[in-house]
């Protein structure tokens, strides 16, 4: 009974963290709030969406005396923006942007009308949105469950070598594993898929997401060759620590960027 309430905090901590970069990574839908002919609306504004298919921005706003113009031009480039009206279907305004290729970008930002009132929506920081492939959902599935399992054993191995349990060990082998699949192997499949690149971290790029991935490999293998013969506590915990700082840090920071000058994924 004694080990399961570190099982338990363990879990609890890397739920917190997920919730943490899900609130804040830059692929998650952004939202907003603005007053629009004296009515207040919350919006989402997608930061995502799967090449092969139409990106279709669209606000729910009954008040047919509303129109609106999404302003948008790729990223990063020094392209002219473009202006596209959105069409009214019943209550929803709706335009459609035109897709990019796998991790192309574009941002864009919103211009509403009522009568003589003009509201601007993101103008002074617009939105960006990156395109991907389609990743089969049960390649994302095994890549998700291995990481967080290797995050929970993690803060699990940490937690013990604080307490000097004797299972410490066992329990940084199968972080050490966890994070190997779910990362070293399963990773670069996902990514191949998403946006054509096996791996853009060191030393082919620097990814953010997979250079952090690299690192927390790097220390749990460091941790578990130190505790081989000779138990290193220090080295689990310090483990522990690096892994939960740097999965702190938003999912997809610095990430895969098409380059239109290029034509080519590059880092962004």
């Amino acid at each position: 009974m004694k080990i399961t309430k570190y099982f338990i905090f363990s879990l609890a901590l890397v739920l917190l963290t997920s919730v943490y970069q899900r609130m804040t990574g830059p692929t998650y839908a952004k939202k907003v709030t603005t007053t629009i002919a004296d009515k207040s609306y919350d919006f989402k504004l997608t930061r995502s969406h799967e090449i092969g298919e139409p990106f279709l921005v669209e606000f729910e706003i009954p008040d047919t005396s509303v129109s609106a113009e999404v302003v948008f031009r790729r990223f990063p480039t020094n392209d002219e923006y473009q202006k596209k009206e959105l069409t009214r279907n019943g209550n929803l305004l709706q335009a459609e942007l035109p897709t990019q290729p796998a991790a192309g970008k574009l941002q864009y930002y919103l211009e509403f009308y009522e009568g003589e009132n003009y509201v601007p929506l993101q103008k002074e920081e617009p939105v960006i949105i990156r395109f991907k492939g389609a990743v089969p959902s049960v390649v994302l599935i095994i890549h998700i469950v291995f990481m967080f399992a290797g995050m929970w054993f993690s803060n699990l191995t940490g937690l013990l070598a604080i307490v000097k349990n004797n299972k410490q060990k066992f329990y940084g082998i199968l972080t050490l594993a966890f994070l190997i699949i779910g990362g070293m192997i399963m990773g670069p499949i996902v990514q191949k898929f998403a946006f054509n690149e096996y791996w853009a971290g060191i030393p082919f790029g620097w990814d953010l997401t997979d250079n952090k991935t690299l690192i927390a490999v790097v220390a749990w293998v460091i941790a578990v060759i130190g505790n081989w013969k000779k138990e290193r506590r220090f080295l689990f915990i310090a483990a522990a620590l690096i892994t939960i700082a740097i999965f702190i840090i938003p999912h997809s920071m610095m990430g895969s960027e098409f380059d239109y000058v290029k034509g080519e994924v590059t880092t962004g």
